[in-house]
């Protein structure tokens, strides 16, 4: 069979990602913080791109012309705060200064200087006949002669880290340069809870010293502040703190080697290993639950993240909700078309033109995306707040079970964007700050066939009936079952476990035991 090329021409059709459209939607899963480190690198890199606060003179479009729509409107509501004439007039003077010599007891000549010339020209006069200079004054004092504002910045404590707080210690602590080298080497493998997570062993081999130095030198370490720091597993990390309190006895050693008993709380074999009454148990548990299990906490690598909501929920006088984007979650940017005409006009070369229309058809596409995106959490956000309305008024128990295909078919957008429109997407509400997310949760079918209840909901009230329950009638999975039942709830007794699991609650057995033994602590 001969091969010969040939052509032929066919229609078909294909799915176009566009560099663009991709960017968009990477623009809609972006959290509050993420835009804004996004928006601030393209203002950077565009010279046609500007913030609102810059140029208050341009016209507003898109998102930011209804922010400030809002902002106005906000702002009519209130009296202007500029002074008026009537507001200074020699009435009001008295009356002010008569009450200041009222409040401070004396007269007001008498407490400041009445015959002081406030003048510039005076405190210039008064500073040469000190023999200083204004400029020598403005240096020493910081003031606003100098044309630079103070640095509040350098006047921010340095963070202390864990690292720098055991090497301060430790070069107090010995003045030996081989254990200060083996010391630094035992802090630099610290992990963030302050546990020494590598060998002695291989420390040693690392750097070329025996067993016997490097033990030495964790002893060292371990004599530091805080106290538990550099041990090796939890037992030790408590072990070092009850040492400094002086309470490592034989029975709390014996406690410390049976932790898996602790966590289990099985108080009878606790009892028998440590060989001590229920009271002395009791004391000992309380006492464990005083200790720190991770003392390098305290010095946190990463410094917490303040959650914006990027959707407000309010209250209306009419039992309504009102729901508003958070105008300081939103980067309000604008092009400025005046620059981009004038840059357009002048005679530059094909390269420098080429660089314009990019630069324009990139803030032209960031605005409207911007734009886009405020709609488009809006939209779903209110979607939200419609089929939540129970949560917002009566609480988590009125929590609907919802997934991302109601709210797809109800705005008319695919699953996969509101997914995205969720994601790092926070909300203020009267009853505090949620995620988008905590909004979707699985269905719990009803025993009698009406409306589904809520997993969380659920979640809920199995934590409501543990907390109810009497240290004589200590509620199984089985029993919660038919409880739940009873409220019309159909459910498993595996997914009770799971949820009761979740919620850090121990079993039936263990907290009989742990109930058993403080009603006769107190009994």
């Amino acid at each position: 069979m001969a091969l010969s090329a040939k052509m032929l021409l066919r229609q078909g059709q294909s799915l176009v990602m566009t560099p663009q459209l991709l960017q968009a939607i990477k623009l809609l899963q972006y959290s509050s913080v993420e835009l804004s480190a996004f928006v601030e690198e393209e203002l950077e890199r565009n010279p046609l791109l500007e913030r609102v606060e810059e140029t208050a003179d341009q016209p507003l479009t898109g998102i930011d012309a209804l922010a400030e729509a809002q902002d106005q409107k906000a702002q009519s509501e209130f009296s202007s705060g500029e002074p008026q004439e009537s507001d200074w007039s020699s009435d009001q003077l008295a009356v002010s200064g008569q009450a200041l010599s009222d409040s401070l007891g004396t007269d007001v000549e008498n407490a400041f200087d009445a015959e002081r010339d406030l003048s510039p020209a005076a405190d210039q006069t008064k500073l040469e006949s000190l023999g200083m200079s204004d400029t020598a004054w403005s240096g020493a004092g910081g003031g606003e002669s100098s044309g630079e504002s103070s640095n509040i910045e350098a006047y921010i404590a340095e963070e202390t880290t864990l690292t720098n707080h055991l090497a301060r210690q430790l070069a107090i602590a010995t003045s030996d340069p081989v254990q200060r080298m083996i010391g630094m080497a035992i802090i630099d493998a610290l992990d963030e809870a302050g546990y020494l997570r590598e060998k002695t062993e291989d420390i040693a081999n690392r750097l070329g010293a025996t067993d016997e130095m490097v033990e030495e030198a964790l002893t060292l370490v371990q004599s530091l502040d805080p106290t538990g720091i550099a041990a090796r597993d939890l037992a030790e990390c408590l072990a070092l703190q009850l040492r400094e309190r002086d309470r490592c006895d034989p029975a709390m050693q014996a406690m410390l080697a049976n932790l898996h008993l602790v966590a289990k709380r099985d108080l009878a074999a606790l009892r028998k290993i440590c060989g001590v009454d229920d009271e002395d148990i009791t004391d000992m548990l309380a006492e464990i639950r005083t200790l720190d299990p991770k003392p390098g906490r305290v010095f946190g690598s990463t410094a917490s993240t303040l959650v914006i909501p990027d959707v407000i929920v309010k209250s209306a006088r009419d039992g309504s909700w009102v729901i508003e984007l958070n105008a300081e979650a939103l980067p309000r940017v604008l092009v400025n078309q005046t620059y981009a005409a004038r840059v357009s006009r002048a005679n530059n070369g094909d390269n420098d033109k080429t660089f314009i229309s990019q630069c324009l058809q990139t803030a032209n596409w960031l605005t409207k995306s911007l734009e886009q995106r405020a709609r488009t959490i809006l939209k779903v956000a209110t979607e939200i707040v419609r089929r939540q309305d129970a949560f917002l008024s009566q609480g988590v128990e009125f929590l609907r079970p919802l997934n991302l295909k109601n709210i797809a078919d109800a705005v008319g957008l695919h699953e996969s964007t509101v997914s995205r429109v969720t994601s790092n997407k926070y909300m203020s509400t009267p009853r505090g700050m949620f995620e988008l997310k905590y909004f979707f949760t699985a269905s719990i079918a009803a025993h009698g066939g009406g409306d589904a209840y809520s997993a969380e909901a659920v979640r809920f009230k199995i934590k409501q009936m543990i907390d109810a329950e009497a240290p004589n009638a200590v509620l199984s999975d089985d029993a919660i079952v038919e409880k739940l039942r009873e409220h019309d709830i159909d459910i498993a007794r595996r997914t009770v476990a799971k949820y009761r699991e979740s919620l850090k609650i121990p079993s039936s057995v263990e907290r009989r035991r742990e109930k058993q033994s403080q009603t006769a602590r107190f009994a």
